[in-house]
């Protein structure tokens, strides 16, 4: 099977492949430090089980990696990337300008790729992702692994402000 009509295994970054844990007391404080928030993620440590689940998806999957980051981050991220082993795959990040919730631009970004490819799998840890994703017909897999990105600066970063 060549690697453009093998099935796509998309995976989320924050929460699912790297702890963002460290970072996120960067979002309690008003106005957010977004920029030290995102200067920081080159020290996220990976998770176990999101790396191996990754590498596993791998073997009969094209990876994808769909994330809320913005653009500008995009060089630590492949960075990141290949420093954890991971394979190298398509990255979908949001626009600097972009600030609708996750959950519509990554739902967005699913629809656009379905519409050629099997995606065997979602991998995300936002559960209004995952919900909508589900809602659509997408298989996922909640990634329950990590610290739960679920504080309320986090909420609202995700829903409010379309930061991440």
């Amino acid at each position: 099977m060549t690697q453009s009509r093998r099935p796509l295994a998309v995976f989320d970054l924050d929460g699912t492949l790297s702890d963002a844990g460290h970072r996120q007391h960067l979002l309690e404080r008003k106005p957010r430090a977004w920029d030290a928030f995102f200067s920081a993620a080159p020290e996220d440590p990976p998770l176990t089980e999101g790396v191996a689940l990754c590498l596993e998806a791998a073997q009969e999957c094209e990876v994808l990696y769909l994330t809320g980051r913005p653009e500008r981050c995009r060089k630590d991220t492949v960075d990141w990337l290949a420093a954890q082993g991971l394979p190298q795959g398509r990255i979908f990040m949001r626009r600097n300008d972009d600030r609708r919730p996750a959950r519509r631009t990554k739902l967005e970004i699913l629809r656009q790729l379905a519409r050629d490819r099997e995606i065997r799998m979602l991998v995300d840890d936002d559960e209004l992702v995952c919900q909508d994703a589900e809602r659509a017909g997408f298989r996922v897999v909640r990634a329950v692994w990590g610290a739960p990105s679920t504080t309320p600066a986090m909420h609202e970063a995700q829903e409010r402000e379309g930061r991440t």
